[in-house]
């Protein structure tokens, strides 16, 4: 019996990609949600600041976006447009949670600390070596002196410092101009020096992990689900 050659992904083009998860094809949703839900969990956490919160709005556009994937005409990138569905899922949910609270007569909005739940993960502790320590609490700092950012300052930058996403591309995301990109992300590294000596900028790489075991188990869940619409394949 001759084996089944596996499909190669990322030879497709967008466009393709889109067509086969129109498909029904659930490796093609795997590999499409493995390339994009770290930047995706984090546009969520930068609107929501809770990391279940973020991980089941990604979910959920993620879901959103695949059965509506026949709109997707490849004007902008697959990941752009995930991109607007995630940041649109996510400000509908912390619509909601305002509603919420002020229904409730609480002064709170977001709970800040639960998305520290899982971040850190015992880095802080065992028998690391000491930089790898230090590095570990300067990146916790950095992520709480994030957090405290007005939203709009720290969705640009997360796109723009963490992501590495240019001014155009991050205008193209959120959908407001260049100028805006710049003001915000500009205000927003101003309010963190005053907070932060500029040596803990360098911890930026790798913050807020979503990666390894959270991305593999963000990604079954979606795979699963897409499944049970009942038109799911795995051409994989």
């Amino acid at each position: 019996m001759t084996a089944k050659l596996k499909t190669d992904y990322s030879a497709f083009t967008d466009v393709e990609l889109a067509a086969r998860i129109g498909a029904g094809d659930a490796a093609a949703v795997r590999w499409v949600t493995g390339q994009n839900n770290q930047r995706l969990f984090r546009v969520a956490w930068s609107i929501l600041g809770n990391r279940a919160e973020s991980e089941d709005a990604v979910q959920s556009a993620y879901l959103r976006a695949f059965a509506a994937i026949e709109r997707f005409r490849g004007s902008a990138t697959l990941t752009t447009w995930l991109t607007r569905i995630t940041i649109n899922e996510a400000l509908g949910r912390r619509r909601r949670a305002k509603r919420r609270q002020f229904a409730a007569g609480s002064g709170s909005v977001v709970v800040m600390e639960e998305y520290r739940d899982k971040l850190m993960r015992g880095s802080l502790y065992g028998s690391a070596p000491d930089r790898a320590v230090a590095r570990d609490q300067i990146r916790a700092l950095l992520e709480q002196a994030i957090a405290r950012l007005p939203s709009p300052f720290r969705l640009v930058f997360v796109l723009r410092e963490v992501e590495g996403l240019s001014v155009a591309a991050t205008a193209e995301a959120l959908d407001i101009p260049p100028a805006t990109v710049k003001t915000r992300h500009l205000r927003a590294r101003r309010r963190l020096q005053r907070e932060l000596d500029p040596e803990l900028h360098n911890a930026l790489v790798g913050t807020f992990p979503f990666a390894g075991a959270d991305c593999e188990a963000l990604t079954n869940r979606v795979v699963r689900a897409f499944a049970g619409t009942g038109t799911a394949r795995d051409d994989g």
